[in-house]
């Protein structure tokens, strides 16, 4: 029986050039109702905050205000540098949230794994086990971080309770106020509410792998963490590094569940934290809308280099 791929091939390399140029027309004609959308609800925004990074615009009065140029991202005056990228403070903020992509997405996969690994064998009660696991993930962000916000609390929280009780504590701890923890518990809040989308990705993953390699490994009698490494983890590697770029995309850009946790503490600051701290306490439009800017530019450089790498891998198959 001749598949669509034999068909095509046997076609002339003139029709198989206008079936290509008919599919791109119809592929850009569906895509185009949802372009035009995303162009006036992120493009224009987009473009506008990029040319307010190149005034002096306050936020009392957004009509008046001035071209200065690169003012707000470098400038050098009276033998000082000025502007975001001279600030201490953002570059503390890209640290702070570098570091929280990094341990938190890198926890995040690993429990992930676990956990999809767990809900795809067979047991009893595992739709119940399926759906509770989503539940930290279906809460809103900001209902979670203020119920984290209160268990973490150094006089009532629950947390500092138990952990007292059991002796691991001989005192409360203010969590998210001690600059030695306050970015833990951020992140510990964090893989709590994110871990069950790894999984729920993971699970989907493995829900579609062949069970012909597994039959054939369990003949061999070949370990199961063997199996794991050498089969498992490569088949699921595509779908799994979608939804890494998905929480690394989203981590980059993390901002309420930090402010509500720990407001515009300096040691937890992220990006989007110092961004929002010069547009709206500080009132300064052009500055934080420079801030904004280059965070934009961070997150597209990150999805510029899955992309590269990505096409890269489709290229060596």
């Amino acid at each position: 029986m001749s598949t669509k791929s034999d068909i095509a091939q046997s076609m002339p390399a003139s029709n198989r050039l206008s079936l290509l140029t008919q599919r791109k027309r119809m592929a850009w004609l569906f895509l185009s109702p949802m372009m035009l959308v995303l162009l006036a609800v992120a493009g224009w925004p987009l473009l506008r905050t990029i040319g307010f990074s190149f005034t002096d615009a306050n936020l009392g009065n957004l009509h008046d205000y001035q071209f200065i140029g690169f003012e707000n991202y470098l400038v050098y005056e009276a033998g000082e540098w000025y502007g975001v990228l001279a600030d201490p403070l953002w570059w503390r903020a890209v640290k702070n949230t570098l570091f929280f992509t990094l341990v938190s997405v890198s926890a995040e996969t690993f429990l992930g794994i676990i956990v999809a690994l767990t809900l795809n064998a067979q047991f009893k009660g595992r739709a119940l086990v399926r759906a509770a696991i989503l539940i930290p993930w279906a809460i809103p962000t900001i209902v979670s971080a203020r119920m984290w916000g209160w268990m973490l609390h150094d006089q009532f929280g629950i947390l500092n309770d138990i952990f007292m009780t059991l002796g691991f504590i001989a005192e409360p701890v203010a969590w998210t106020a001690d600059a030695n923890l306050s970015m833990w518990a951020v992140i510990m809040v964090d893989v709590w509410k994110t871990t069950p989308f790894m999984a729920l990705l993971t699970l989907a993953a493995l829900q579609m792998l062949p069970s012909d390699c597994y039959e054939a490994a369990k003949v061999d009698g070949i370990h199961p963490v063997r199996v794991f490494f050498k089969v498992t983890l490569p088949l699921i590697a595509p779908a799994l590094m979608v939804a890494v770029i998905f929480r690394v995309l989203d981590a980059l850009r993390v901002f309420d569940l930090i402010f509500v946790l720990t407001s515009n503490s300096a040691d937890t600051m992220s990006m989007s934290v110092y961004a929002r701290q010069q547009l709206v306490e500080f009132q300064d439009v052009g500055y934080g809308s420079a801030a904004s800017t280059l965070l934009f530019f961070v997150i597209a450089l990150c999805t510029l280099a899955y992309l590269y790498l990505g096409k890269k891998r489709m290229e060596s198959y």
